[in-house]
């Protein structure tokens, strides 16, 4: 009932009036194609990525907290976690790493702390022991408030801030910004579903979010949304929530701005709600976002997981969005493992870049030097398991092409024997050469039939593919 509940919960956060409006005005023809799309995102990306930080969940079998910190330190270019609680155990871990960390006050702690006693008797328990050879770097005042609708809490969130605040300059720590993350249900959208137009709720608008983003202003923090394509996307539409080609793309009517993606418009929206009372120009960080690599559906696979990562990526770089072209969003991805123990659908367990042993789920870049972290299982040999993935009789030629490009840009699977001279050049069939790399993909993630989607332009089969000298 949790787990049901809490899908309801994010479903109404972002999804349902925005998507519903969007897919009504979705009259423009694809923009640009995967192609140049792709390319575009591999000639961009720096060979070394930083800001990008990642949600550190514990629920699962997982290594201890020392062993993260030092593969995340020694094998990734992740500079930076966010927690769900001030674990004392994962603070010492990180300590000396120069990796900063997010802290989470619980939420139901946030009443007590708006006492200015109990908050410095908090800083005094939760930060000062560990900072600053932790490099904690933003205190989050709970998680998504405003979507409890315990309005004790959120009566108290905002003086529970100020306290923390207070007691951090107090204790002579002003390097540590506090701040609280934010669903998007905070967001109301018009009639028009236009991005421009994204307003506050207007429950919370004056009276609560106006004064969080004066507080933000004055103390120079960021304010914190968590927005997820994942919940409410158009399922007749799911390559517009991925970053995917074809979309149908979104004008906005009165700016005019084409949007090609969910992500921008949801941040979008945002800014237009902060402009809207006075505050756009407070910085926004991207507390979570995100996409599993399984589901109970066929949108979900590693490589949509990991084309919307590298979409996610390209912005905190410093791409920007129509509204906020030259912002660069610092960003947390969700997750840094696949939690197991999570109850739930089967998505809630698989949102994780890696597995418990270190091995990554999908590549998006993060890793040094191409390296692997610990290897993953070996693989039962492709010849005995009886499945494979091949391209689906319906594919287009663009549609064959782009799978091509995106799995021969992901490291991890060899695209040589396509290529003239190799094994499987010949035939020199676009459809074949699709069907090889796509199933070196299917063989490599598992031969879970979701890692065969590739939008819906793969299909497993039980028959070898195999053609003479060219071996699947």
């Amino acid at each position: 009932i949790n787990s049901l509940n809490n899908l309801k919960r994010h479903l109404k956060t972002i999804g349902f009036p925005i998507i519903s409006l969007l897919a009504n005005m979705a009259k423009a023809p694809p923009l640009i194609s995967f192609l140049l799309f792709s390319a575009a995102v591999l000639l961009t990306f720096p060979a070394a990525i930083s800001s990008i930080g990642v949600n550190y969940g514990t629920l699962g079998n997982l290594p201890p907290p020392t062993q993260v910190a030092n593969f995340l330190k020694t094998q990734t270019s992740i500079d930076s976690v966010k927690i769900f609680n001030v674990d004392p155990n994962i603070l010492r871990a990180f300590a000396g790493t120069g990796i900063s960390v997010v802290v989470t006050v619980p939420n139901g702690d946030i009443p007590a702390l708006a006492n200015g006693m109990q908050a410095r008797r908090w800083v005094s328990a939760n930060i000062l022991p560990f900072h600053p050879q932790t490099k904690i770097k933003y205190i989050s005042v709970g998680n998504e408030i405003l979507l409890t609708g315990d309005n004790n809490t959120i009566s108290k969130l905002l003086p529970a801030m100020r306290t923390i605040n207070s007691a951090l300059v107090r204790a002579g720590v002003r390097d540590v910004k506090v701040t609280t993350a934010h669903s998007l249900n905070i967001i109301a959208y018009d009639l028009h579903g236009a991005p421009s137009r994204g307003r506050f709720r207007p429950v919370w608008e004056k009276n609560i979010l106006a004064p969080i983003l004066s507080f933000h202003r004055q103390t120079k923090s960021p304010f914190m949304v968590n927005p997820y394509p994942y919940f409410g996307f158009d399922p007749k539409n799911v390559n517009f929530a991925i970053f995917r080609s074809p979309y149908k793309a979104v004008r906005d009517p009165f700016t005019r701005k084409i949007y090609t993606n969910m992500y921008d418009a949801l941040m979008d929206s945002t800014y237009s709600a902060m402009k809207a009372l006075g505050y756009g120009d407070v910085n926004i960080v991207v507390g979570e976002t995100g996409w599993p690599s399984a589901c109970d559906a066929p949108w979900c696979s590693p490589a949509n997981a990991a084309w919307f990562n590298l979409n996610i990526i390209r912005r905190a770089q410093g791409q920007g969005t129509p509204l906020m072209p030259k912002r660069r969003f610092e960003t947390y991805i969700f997750g840094l493992f696949n939690e197991e123990s999570k109850p739930g659908p089967t998505a809630e367990r698989n949102w994780g870049l890696f597995r418990s042993d270190f091995s990554p789920v999908y590549d998006v870049g993060l890793l040094r030097g191409g390296g692997r972290g610990r290897p993953a299982p070996a693989l039962p040999a492709p010849s005995t398991a009886g499945k494979w993935c091949v391209a689906k009789s319906g594919a287009t030629n663009a549609q064959l092409q782009a799978n091509i490009d995106w799995v021969c840009s992901q490291g991890g699977v060899d695209c040589k024997p396509i290529q003239a001279g190799g094994s499987c050049f010949n035939p020199s069939s676009l459809r074949m050469h699709a069907s090889f790399v796509m199933n070196a993909y299917f063989q490599k993630n598992g031969r879970s039939d979701g890692s065969c989607h590739f939008s819906g332009t793969g299909v497993v089969v039980r028959s070898n593919p195999s053609d003479g000298a060219c071996k699947f």
